[in-house]
C-alpha cells in the first residue's frame, strides 16, 4: 500500500469567498420556490454585515444552526436547484488569487476539499464547477424528498469540523500531518491545529493574535503573495496619493485617453519606454485607475534610485536581463487571469544610443504572448518627454526646472485588435498603435548629436 499523502482543505466564507455566500444563496432559493421572498430570520441582514467586516461570531453560528429546522418540510430537489442557479454569482465572489494558489497545490498531487459549515446541497454545485475533489458540509436529513429538521449527521463547524475531516481523512487514506487548511475563523482553531500545514487566510481578529503566538504567517488571497497589506491596504493604496502632478513640480503632466481603460476585469497596459521617469508618469494612469496594478519591468528599473521603490509599490514583477526564467511571465498571467491590471513596457529596456531616436519602436513578444493565454485586452500608452525630466546619462532627475518644468506626455489608446495567432506580428501591431499616440516630432528622422548620444547612456 502506498504511503498516505496530505490534501488541502478550503473553508468557503470570507476564505475561498471574499464575504458570506449565505445571501446569494438565499437569494437562490427564494427564486427556486423554496424560501418565501418576503421572509427572513431575525437580524440576519445585520449579522452578515458583522460577518463580512469581522468574522464568525456565536449570533451567525446559531443562524447557521437554525437554518436545519428551518428548513423542514422544505423540497430538497429545489434547494440543490438552487445551488445551481447560484454557482454563477457565488464565482464571482471567489477570492482573485484563491484558484492560482490551489492549482499550485494540485500540481503538487494534493487533492483539494472544500469544508464548509454550508449545507452540501447549496455548495456542491460551486466546487465541482470550481474542480475541487470532494466537499465536507453539513448535512439536511431528508424523507420523501423534504427535509425533516434535522441533520444527517453532525454540524460541520469547529470540534464538529475538525471530526468530519478526520473522518474523511481515514476514509480516504489521507494524512492530516501532511495536510493544509485555509480558513478565516478563530473557530476552525481545531482544524488548524490537526494539520501540519495551518494557514490563517484573510483571519478574523481573534486568529490573527493566535497565529501571532504560534508563528503561523497570515497570509491573503485578494492580492498577490508578497504583497503586503495594513487592515485592506496595499503599498499602493498608500502610495497612490503622491502620484499626482503637484508632487512632481519639476514636471507638467498632460494626460489623456483615460476612458479607453476598462474600468474592471484583467487588461494589459503596454507602454513605450524613455526614461527612469517613465515609472512617475505611469504611476499617474495607474493612480486615477483607483485599483491596484502589477508591473512588470527589467530590473535596473527596480534598482533606479527613488523611483525604485515606487515601482515596487505598484506590485512590480522583475525581469531579470539574460535570464531565460519564466516566472515573471506566469506571475504576469496569473495577475490578469486574478482581473488585475498589467503594466508592461514591451521594449524591454531604455533605447541607446542611434536606437533612441529611431522613429520605429520595437518591443518584444512576451505582451503579445500575455493577452493570447489570458484573453486580456491589451490599451497602449504613449509616453514622451520623460527623458528630458531624467535622462538616462543621470543618477537622479533633473528638479532643478521649478520655473520652466518640461512637458511629459502621457496618452492612452483604445484597446489594440490583436489577432492572437501571430506573436510578431501583434507586437508590431501594438508598438504601431503606440506610435501612434506619440507626437509627430517622433516620427520625424533626427541625426543625434554626440551630446544627444550621451544623454542616452547610463552614467559611469
Amino acid at each position: 500500500m502506498a504511503d498516505p499523502t496530505g490534501a488541502v482543505f478550503v473553508d468557503l466564507d470570507r476564505t475561498l469567498l471574499r464575504s458570506a455566500s449565505g445571501p446569494v444563496l438565499q437569494e437562490a432559493m427564494v427564486a427556486e420556490g423554496v424560501l418565501n421572498g418576503g421572509r427572513h430570520l431575525p437580524g440576519e441582514g445585520l449579522l452578515y454585515r458583522f460577518y463580512n467586516r469581522f468574522g464568525e461570531s456565536v449570533p451567525s453560528i446559531g443562524l447557521a444552526r437554525a437554518a436545519a429546522p428551518y428548513m423542514r418540510g422544505r423540497p430538497a430537489d429545489g434547494t440543490r436547484r438552487a445551488g445551481k442557479r447560484a454557482v454563477e454569482p457565488l464565482v464571482d465572489l471567489v477570492q482573485p488569487w484563491a484558484l492560482e494558489a490551489l492549482q499550485a497545490h494540485r500540481a503538487e498531487g494534493l487533492g483539494i476539499v472544500l469544508a464548509t459549515t454550508s449545507p452540501l446541497d447549496l455548495v456542491a454545485p460551486l466546487a465541482e464547477a470550481l474542480g475541487f475533489d470532494d466537499v465536507i458540509a453539513t448535512r439536511y436529513a431528508e424523507t420523501d424528498g423534504r427535509y425533516t429538521g434535522h441533520l444527517d449527521g453532525g454540524f460541520v463547524w469547529g470540534l464538529g469540523k475538525r471530526a468530519a475531516v478526520g473522518q474523511w481523512a481515514a476514509d480516504h487514506q489521507v494524512d492530516l500531518s501532511a495536510s493544509h487548511a485555509y480558513t478565516d475563523s478563530v473557530f476552525d482553531l481545531p482544524l488548524l491545529q490537526a494539520v501540519g500545514h495551518p494557514h490563517p487566510l484573510n483571519a478574523d481578529p481573534r486568529l490573527v493574535a493566535v497565529a501571532v503566538v504560534r508563528r503561523w504567517p497570515l497570509e491573503h488571497w485578494d492580492r498577490p503573495p508578497g504583497i503586503p497589506s495594513v487592515i485592506g491596504f496595499e503599498p499602493y493604496h498608500l502610495v497612490r496619493p503622491f502620484f499626482r502632478p503637484q508632487a512632481f513640480p519639476y514636471a507638467r503632466f498632460d494626460v489623456s485617453g483615460m476612458e479607453h481603460i476598462p474600468v474592471h476585469g484583467p487588461v494589459v497596459l503596454a507602454s513605450n519606454h524613455r526614461s527612469y521617469f517613465d515609472v512617475v508618469a505611469i504611476g499617474m494612469v495607474a493612480a486615477r485607475l483607483g485599483r491596484p496594478v502589477r508591473f512588470l519591468a527589467k530590473q535596473e528599473v527596480f534598482d533606479a534610485p527613488v523611483v525604485g521603490p515606487l515601482a515596487r509599490s505598484l506590485g512590480g514583477i522583475t525581469v531579470e536581463r539574460g535570464s531565460a526564467s519564466s516566472e515573471p511571465m506566469r506571475r504576469a498571467a496569473a495577475a490578469l487571469r486574478a482581473g488585475e491590471v498589467v503594466i508592461v513596457l514591451p521594449q524591454g529596456t531604455i533605447p541607446r544610443g542611434d536606437a533612441f531616436f529611431d522613429p520605429v519602436l520595437h518591443g518584444h513578444t512576451g505582451t503579445a504572448r500575455l493577452a493570447a493565454e489570458t484573453g486580456a485586452p491589451v490599451v497602449p500608452i504613449g509616453l514622451w518627454g520623460t527623458e528630458r525630466v531624467w535622462p538616462r546619462s543621470s543618477k537622479l532627475p533633473t528638479v532643478t526646472t521649478l520655473s520652466h518644468p518640461p512637458r511629459v506626455t502621457v496618452s492612452v489608446g483604445d484597446p489594440v485588435p490583436l489577432g492572437l495567432e501571430d506573436a510578431v506580428a501583434d507586437t508590431a501591431t501594438l508598438m504601431g498603435a503606440i506610435t501612434d499616440l506619440l507626437p509627430d516630432e517622433s516620427r520625424v528622422p533626427h541625426i543625434p548629436t554626440e551630446e544627444d548620444l550621451a544623454r542616452t547612456r547610463p552614467s559611469a
